[in-house]
């Protein structure tokens, strides 16, 4: 929605072998998405992310920004073309200049310092329909990253175990779209939806394997109002379809 998400669906089908397409006309296409100077991608180059003083839902972009950079990087990886790989690659590492070690949260940075007092449950202008913590974990292309980044398995676990945990209370400005809650996991919204996965990265796979029947069986049924959350282009349905089947893709265009 916020970032060039039609990378991460053309190099996913063509990683798993759907490639009746000119490749490299969609490789220039993407790269002339990544390369735009609108919706904050000018200062996410400069800076390596997006101030807050620059650009609304900044934390947001500058996370999706990374993952579709790392697709692109992919493909380009694919073709061979070892200086687009190396530009889009280090642009997918930009996360980490979010992320505040002192709390373990992603982060808005206005003058070069992280945007004082913090709420990791407040609703505002630095997130796309969300909070921090339905932001901290969007990392898809680099879990083993963000999970160093938290100090290993056992923090990550950790982390991970607060995050369903913390009381269900949002601060800040009303946002409809955030449904579903579990802690401050969000179910009824996209952002939240690999995080009960992610347990299976810190060696605690019961974990997601509990949270993923609790959701199942809790948040979904055939009535009309069966759906815990916005529908968006059918993603509430097919995370549970996947996950019916037993499997989910964490990372597309892996």
């Amino acid at each position: 929605m916020i970032g060039y998400h039609a990378v991460p669906v053309i190099v996913d089908a063509y990683v798993k072998g759907i490639r009746g397409f000119d490749k490299l006309k969609a490789f220039e296409a993407m790269k002339a998405s990544a390369d735009q100077d609108h919706l904050g991608l000018k200062f996410y180059r400069q800076f390596g992310y997006i101030p807050a003083d620059k650009e609304a839902e900044e934390v947001s972009k500058t996370l999706e920004y990374a993952y579709d950079d790392w697709c692109i990087a992919q493909l380009a990886k694919d073709l061979r073309n070892t200086p687009d790989y190396e530009r889009f690659i280090k642009r997918a590492q930009y996360y980490k200049n979010l992320f505040d070690p002192s709390t373990g949260n992603m982060r808005a940075i206005r003058n070069g310092a992280f945007v004082t007092p913090f709420d990791a449950r407040e609703v505002n202008s630095h997130y796309t329909e969300a909070n921090s913590w339905q932001y901290s974990f969007a990392v898809q292309q680099d879990i083993t990253g963000l999970l160093n980044l938290q100090g290993g398995a056992e923090k990550f676990g950790a982390k991970l175990d607060q995050l369903f945990t913390t009381k269900p209370e949002l601060t800040g400005r009303d946002q409809s779209d955030i449904t579903g809650l579990i802690g401050q996991y969000a179910h009824g919204n996209e952002p939240s939806h690999h995080m009960a996965y992610l347990y299976n990265y810190a060696q605690q796979a019961w974990k997601t394997q509990e949270k993923i029947n609790f959701i199942q069986h809790n948040f979904y049924s055939d009535n009309p109002d069966g759906l815990i959350g916005n529908e968006d282009c059918g993603q509430m349905s097919a995370w549970y379809v996947l996950s019916t089947m037993g499997f989910y893709s964490v990372t597309p265009a892996s």
